[in-house]
């Protein structure tokens, strides 16, 4: 515990070092204000920026970057928050049918009020047919799925079952590196202990049963390893796993007596025509026992693109989890422990059951509701690709293909005189150089550290949604930056 320094209650040299650590997880993500570089910011405050906007290319908030909304999808929320819209013959049917139903499961007939805590049973009902249909005719009982705001909340909600010590050691969770930072972030806000497992960057991202086995034979006497979380598509990596690299990490969780958390969210964002997504769920049951039987909680949102679906609706907040094979007794105290919160908000859960229950042939919207989908998720592939070429043709640069997800993790070098500088300044080199491209340019990136690398490699993440046109100046300018950068440090 750090020392008492003032009276005040809250003061921040009381707080835990794990909140600290927390916070330091949860913000790595944003590595610099951007409002500051921004008209009427502070950190060019009379002086003439060198650049006429900030690009941000840092998140998947696909509304943010100028998607436009799914037509049909905002009709159905638009139809359950103003019930009285039901009779308006501009609305079509089958979106007042999606209406009706979601809105006959919530109390009073009001998205306004609380629903189950688990969410509203027409809803998880949905989904489950949704899993059930996704994984050929593998059964899925709705009492096994929760939703949740967005997959986050159901992710921290499940690694908090977790928060005890065994034997005088924390709990250990399984994390791979690079990793999204809300893993990191809730470990250490929960006190658990994180296992980073690398990913093989050589190999397009792929996972390693050996690099497994190392990372668990290391902390094997500082932790009780309980948990393998698994990103698949790979965030920030957009790397999709074959059914058998799959095969052989439930074989490794099986030995290992391992929690598989199966993070599926960007499921349908599939741009690679040779990969396919596999569910942990699907192999797991085709497998048979004794891995039938073996514990895994999945996770999906509403903020990705879904290729079957695409929705983007990051700021609604809507997702669900499904655990399978839980102990009875544990899956109650989770859902007594989400029962603190009331609800997960009723829009979200509106959200995801469009998600799960989209236009159907025949069906009014179905035509434009395949237009706007088709056209959308045509140009996200084009851009993965547009970004991934265009990067690899800088100086020193190296990313791998984007087969899923919406982002770019490439690796870049820099010289020893650049490394010393950023050392001096007490930053992080691929910080140090994310500055300086954001100062110089404009365009912000997310630094590989805020999501972890291997030592003495150096990344950051961009992501695919900004327009085509935008991604081609800025990766043009990012390249003209690279090649300045180099000649001033060499």
């Amino acid at each position: 515990m750090t020392s008492w320094s003032s009276s005040g209650v809250s003061t921040r040299f009381r707080l835990r070092p794990a909140i600290e650590t927390f916070l330091s997880a949860a913000t790595s993500r944003r590595p610099s204000s951007t409002k500051n570089y921004g008209p009427g910011g502070s950190r060019f405050s009379g002086v003439k920026k060198p650049f006429k906007e900030v690009t941000k290319s840092t998140g998947g908030d696909a509304h943010a970057m100028g998607q436009q909304p799914i037509t049909f999808l905002r009709q159905v929320l638009t139809l359950t928050v103003s019930p009285n819209l039901l009779n308006d013959p501009s609305y079509p049917e089958d979106a007042k049918a999606r209406a009706r139903m979601v809105l006959e499961g919530c109390k009073g007939g009001s998205v306004g009020a609380y629903s189950e805590s688990a969410g509203i049973e027409r809803v998880r009902k949905d989904v489950a047919r949704y899993i059930q249909e996704r994984d050929g005719g593998i059964p899925c009982d709705y009492h096994n799925i929760i939703l949740s705001n967005g997959a986050s909340d159901g992710i921290k909600s499940f690694l908090r079952l977790f928060n005890e010590r065994i034997d005088d050691k924390p709990s250990g969770v399984m994390i791979p590196i690079p990793q999204y930072p809300l893993f990191s972030a809730t470990l250490a806000e929960f006190g658990l202990a994180q296992i980073g497992y690398y990913l093989d960057e050589d190999n397009k991202w792929s996972l390693q049963i050996n690099e497994l086995e190392r990372a668990l034979g290391e902390v094997k006497d500082t932790c009780n390893p309980r948990v393998l979380v698994v990103i698949n598509p790979g965030n920030p990596t957009g790397q999709v796993l074959t059914r058998k690299n799959i095969e052989d990490v439930i074989h490794f969780a099986h030995k290992h007596h391992l929690f598989l958390l199966a993070d599926e969210v960007y499921q349908d964002n599939i741009y690679d025509k040779d990969s396919a997504f596999h569910s942990f769920k699907k192999v797991m049951t085709e497998m048979g026992e004794p891995y039938s039987k073996m514990e895994l909680a999945s996770f999906m949102s509403i903020s990705k693109a879904h290729i079957q679906r695409y929705m983007g609706e990051c700021g609604i907040r809507g997702g669900y989890t499904e655990i399978i094979n839980m102990d009875p007794k544990v899956m109650k105290v989770l859902l007594k422990s989400i029962s603190v919160m009331l609800c997960p908000t009723v829009l979200g859960q509106v959200m995801m059951d469009v998600v799960v229950n989209p236009p159907r042939p025949n069906e009014p919207s179905y035509e434009q509701f395949q237009k706007e989908k088709n056209e959308t998720l045509r140009s996200l592939a084009e851009r993965s690709h547009l970004i991934v070429d265009m990067l690899n043709s800088i100086p020193g640069y190296k990313a791998n293909p984007a087969m899923g997800a919406m982002y770019v993790f490439p690796r870049f070098e820099l010289p020893p005189k650049a490394i010393e500088d950023a050392q001096a300044k007490g930053q992080e080199p691929d910080v140090f150089y994310a500055f300086k491209l954001l100062e110089s340019t404009g365009i912000c990136v997310i630094p590989g550290s805020g999501f972890g690398q291997k030592p003495g490699t150096y990344h950051f993440r961009t992501t695919i949604l900004p327009q085509k046109e935008k991604i081609k100046t800025m990766l043009e300018t990012l390249k003209q930056f690279h090649i300045k950068f180099l000649k001033e440090y060499s």
